[in-house]
């Protein structure tokens, strides 16, 4: 199979030298059971390739088991990993399998593995090594036939230097390990995907497809997408669920992302919209009243930062306050003509995000 047809069969779009030489690693190693580690940051598409890797494996046939170790608590991972027997504590009304039991044959998929417990550390390390464990509360060992695939967006040879991970595990895990790129780090293939997201969403919703302007296909390169394809993703398809024209132009997308100004990735916030659409509505709903939240934050500490700039020094040597609205009209007056009408740059001046800034110019008259 050549990369093109492999990519096309498993989801995995790009053109760039970065994806095909992972993709060319994938195909050689899918066919083995060697463990593999898939490194990289949130929302880069780790769940993807893992899918692509048993998919092309001989164990294609069996399951493929995730499990997200992060999202486990503690308490009970290894009940879930390893499986228990009726009684071995409190709960526990009967035997249940683990998920090394439901995956046998097949692959289980550890992802955020530096989430994972010391203990549970120990234990799945002896997994690795014997293929065998014994449930919770159990006294007979269990053979398994299962493949590992890890994956973390964590520096694991960090998380090793500061205890926090075993040292014999993560050079168990990391026999092969593919390092997926961050979107700003291949930013040729964001138009292939954006193309199709739109044309995916478009099918599954049963809507016209809409077309995308040529400022707003620039816009959307330059962006540094924090939260990688998953972000761009969550913003072609809020922004098709949200147009009336059919045309998405760069005031589709601008209210959808953030001016980098922070480094804080929680400002980019996610929205499934592949749902019904009254499940839809309560999730833009519950976007708009965080981003409100944040965009008072963002008014409240404008108005500190700029109150000693903008006060009047009376005859008599005291400070004659302004109201709010007059200072944060003369502030983004000034910020706006400095930036020679450049709403990102005047943004950045005043400190706020974008979406902040457009509402305001609106309210003021000043676009």
């Amino acid at each position: 199979m050549k990369i093109e047809e492999f990519q096309k069969k498993f989801g995995i779009i790009g053109k760039s030298k970065e994806i095909k030489d992972l993709v060319d690693i994938t195909m050689q190693v899918a066919q083995s059971d060697i463990s593999i580690l898939i490194t990289g940051d949130s929302g880069v598409g780790k769940e993807v390739f893992a899918r692509a890797i048993h998919n092309y494996s001989k164990r294609s046939n069996k399951e493929l088991v995730s499990v997200n170790c992060g999202a486990i608590p503690e308490g009970i991972l290894e009940s879930e990993l390893f499986g228990h027997k009726k009684g071995s504590f409190t709960g526990a009304i009967e035997d249940r399998k683990g998920y090394f039991e439901i995956a046998d044959g097949g692959t289980l998929f550890l992802d955020e593995i530096a989430e994972m417990p010391a203990t549970t550390q120990v234990k799945l390390l002896r997994v690795l090594e014997t293929q065998e464990f014994i449930r919770i509360g159990g006294e007979t060992v269990t053979k398994v036939d299962v493949r590992i695939i890890a994956a973390t967006n964590k520096d694991l040879q960090k998380e090793v230097d500061s205890k926090k991970f075993r040292n014999d595990l993560y050079f168990r895990l990391k026999a092969v390990t593919l390092n997926l790129p961050p979107l700003r780090k291949r930013r040729g293939d964001i138009p292939e995907l954006i193309s199709f997201f739109i044309k995916n969403y478009s099918v599954n919703n049963r809507i016209p497809e809409p077309t995308l302007t040529k400022e707003a296909m620039a816009m959307l390169q330059n962006y540094n997408w924090p939260g990688n394809i998953r972000e761009l993703k969550n913003v072609v398809e809020t922004a098709t669920t949200l147009s009336r024209t059919g045309n998405l132009d760069i005031e589709s997308f601008a209210p959808l992302l953030t001016v980098d100004h922070s480094g804080d990735e929680s400002r980019n916030l996610p929205v499934h919209v592949n749902r019904p659409m009254e499940s839809l509505d309560r999730e833009l709903i519950y976007r708009a009243l965080i981003e409100i939240k944040k965009d008072l934050m963002d008014l409240k500490l404008f108005a500190e930062k700029n109150q000693n700039e903008f006060n009047n020094t009376t005859e008599g040597g005291g400070n004659e306050i302004l109201p709010l609205q007059t200072v944060e009209r003369q502030a983004i007056e000034k910020a706006f003509t400095a930036a020679r009408h450049n709403k990102r740059k005047t943004a950045q001046l005043l400190g706020i995000s974008e979406r902040t800034l457009y509402r305001k110019l609106r309210d003021y008259g000043l676009e």
